[in-house]
């Protein structure tokens, strides 16, 4: 299997200073960061650490979510998976770290109930490379299936 390659170009302090973060393996972009967007409720045209693990994770999740309904003899007609990466206070060790994650997919399925999508949906929380990655966090799902 490949190996993926991100860099990050860093100028400055961490409260004054600013970055881009390139997408190397892909070469689709090149993003400016910078801690006090990162803190901040508008982003601003920035992105951050947490919001490139939430792109990850729902990526990832969706194309294992996808996989276990074909293996659960069901077909995906269209799934739609956000994921929302909470950054807090690390009271234990001082800093900051990853709070939670909020999973949530709404899927339109044939030849699933309800239950088989259900369980098709933890297992693939489960069993998502990035969802064992992020172990230390708490991972929420909130997984519907739409007619």
């Amino acid at each position: 299997m490949p190996t993926r390659t991100a860099r990050t170009a860093w100028n400055g302090t961490l409260e004054e200073g600013s970055g881009q973060v390139e997408l190397t393996s892909s070469k689709v972009g090149t993003y400016d960061v910078s801690f006090p967007k990162r803190a901040a409720d508008d982003a601003g045209g920035t992105t951050s650490p947490e919001e490139l693990i939430a792109a990850a994770h729902s990526a990832c999740y969706a194309m294992q979510f996808s996989a276990l309904i074909a293996q659960a003899g069901g077909t995906p007609q269209g799934l739609e998976v956000s994921a929302d990466v909470s950054l807090g206070p690390d009271s234990a060790n001082g800093g900051f770290k990853l709070t939670g994650i909020t999973l949530t997919v709404r899927g339109e399925v044939e030849g699933l109930d309800e239950a088989g999508f259900r369980k098709a949906a933890e297992d693939a929380k489960a069993g998502c490379p990035v969802s064992k990655a992020l172990t230390g966090v708490d991972i929420t799902l909130d997984a519907a299936l739409v007619s």
